[in-house]
């Protein structure tokens, strides 16, 4: 499986300038691509939307929190989205890719695997980046 130079360079602008807040990735043929790209502006409501209610899609998600000291801290998070209503070659495409494709994108510090919206709940982000 191919990764686009695009996915990297986007992933750095995200990881590094923090011009972007989530980036969705899906694969076409034989690489992975960005589907969709959201701005600094946008919510976790907004990310949440944006992934395909049948379809798999990798995610990263860079979110913003304040630690029980009050410091304002970001993690990024890999987000592995396989929804129970996508077909099974798909999801075997996604789940045998997955760790290559995540490798090519160094500065992850968080991943989660979801198959359905609560399992990415704004909860279970808050829980996990602390």
């Amino acid at each position: 499986m191919a990764v686009y130079d695009d996915c990297k360079l986007k992933f750095h602008e995200l990881k590094a300038k923090r011009v972007y807040r989530f980036i969705i990735f899906k694969i076409e043929g034989q690489q992975v691509v960005v589907d969709k790209i959201g701005g600094p502006e946008e919510s976790y409501d907004d990310f949440t939307a944006s992934l395909p209610a049948d379809e798999c899609r990798y995610a990263v998600f860079d979110f913003d929190f304040i630690t029980a000291e009050n410091c304002q801290k970001s993690k990024i998070f890999f987000i592995a989205w396989s929804p129970d209503t996508s077909k099974v070659r798909m999801k075997m495409v996604y789940a045998s890719s997955k760790d290559r494709f995540k490798r090519e994108l160094d500065g992850i510090q968080v991943e989660l695997q979801a198959t359905d919206p609560s399992e990415m709940s704004l909860d279970i982000i808050k829980a996990r980046a602390l």
